[in-house]
């Protein structure tokens, strides 16, 4: 099972690699910027597996650069206290 198969899942894998990075001195504008290319890589490479990341999928379809950024930027607000550490 991928984590991309539950929402509850994806966010908590999420929540645990923002996390990690943190732990580890990553800081914050780098972890947006890096939630960009995960969300733009996602977009463009990876079936949604779910209604929610549909949801996601179709949105940043639509969205210019700044509110891509602006999605992976609230992505890393909700998940950052849904890890599972």
């Amino acid at each position: 099972m991928s984590v991309l198969d539950n929402w509850q899942d994806w966010k908590n894998f999420l929540g645990d690699r923002l996390n990690q990075a943190q732990h580890e001195g990553m800081q914050g504008g780098v972890v947006s910027d890096l939630a960009y290319q995960v969300g733009d890589y996602l977009a463009n490479q990876v079936e949604p597996k779910n209604e929610q990341e549909k949801v996601l999928a179709d949105l940043w379809s639509v969205a210019s650069t700044e509110e891509q950024h602006a999605i992976a930027s609230m992505m890393v607000k909700l998940v950052k206290n849904d890890g599972t550490r």
